[in-house]
């Protein structure tokens, strides 16, 4: 499988039909496999971090989850087919288990948010295997009782709706001892399957402003992360297309 390593942190250039058919092999064979998706954000956070970033190069799989990744990679000169945003990326895998009998277990959000994917998720979905739910608040003392709620519901997918680092370091932590199958880190895609956020239209997403649609719905939570934090990336960006111009020389 084609692996590209961007500031020491992997990623996998692959298109979604590619990714989906690997998700599927795996399932079908019973492999447990970890997935997870890289913004701008997340690689901000993860060059500063290496508990985080040894747990992301752990994951089996790594997609391009931003636009600003997609496009710092290109400009490094790679080929990279295409984005795969983690929400396009979780409804599929949604279609898939319902059409395979896979059961799937929501862990994450708050409890009101989650409430609602569930029901969003019976009335769009009649035939999906919700092994359990459970919302993503809790201390750290609690970790082991989840865990053990999760084997019991005996999920074959478990769809993180956490924040990072919170979803990447409690797979790490505990995926040798989870029976789960496949984990797909999904982030804010819980409050999107409740209907208390939307993802930009269609066009908006395609030429690369799904951000901007994210910042005008919360201003001054996102504010810091897509100004401040994409400034810092693309600093990033620059720093290692001259530290690559001058090994080259």
């Amino acid at each position: 499988m084609r692996e590209i390593e961007l500031f020491g942190i992997k990623t996998h250039p692959l298109p979604k039909t590619e990714f989906l058919s690997l998700i599927e092999s795996n399932l079908e064979n019973g492999c447990q496999i970890v997935q997870n998706g890289v913004n701008a954000a997340s690689i901000i956070e993860l060059v500063n971090n290496d508990i985080l970033r040894k747990a992301i190069n752990n994951s089996n799989l790594v997609n391009i989850d931003g636009i600003s990744v997609l496009l710092a990679l290109r400009f490094f000169g790679y080929q990279v087919p295409e984005r795969v945003a983690c929400p396009d990326l979780a409804e599929d895998i949604l279609v898939l288990a319902e059409k395979r009998n896979y059961s799937v277990f929501l862990f994450g959000a708050h409890e009101t948010s989650l409430q609602l994917s569930r029901k969003s998720l019976q009335e769009r979905f009649p035939d999906l295997i919700i092994a359990g739910y459970r919302n993503g608040y809790f201390k750290a003392e609690e970790e082991l009782a989840i865990v053990d709620i999760i084997n019991k519901a005996n999920p074959d997918i478990l769809f993180l709706g956490m924040s990072s680092p919170n979803k990447e370091l409690f797979v790490e932590k505990y995926r040798e001892i989870l029976t789960v199958k496949y984990f797909l880190g999904v982030g804010g895609f819980f409050d999107i399957l409740s209907g208390l956020k939307r993802r930009a239209p269609m066009w908006m997403q395609k030429i690369g402003m799904e951000w901007f649609y994210r910042f005008t719905q919360e201003p001054k939570r996102m504010w810091h992360r897509y100004f401040i934090g994409n400034s810092k990336f693309i600093w990033l960006v620059i720093k290692e297309k001259f530290k690559k111009k001058n090994i080259y020389r």
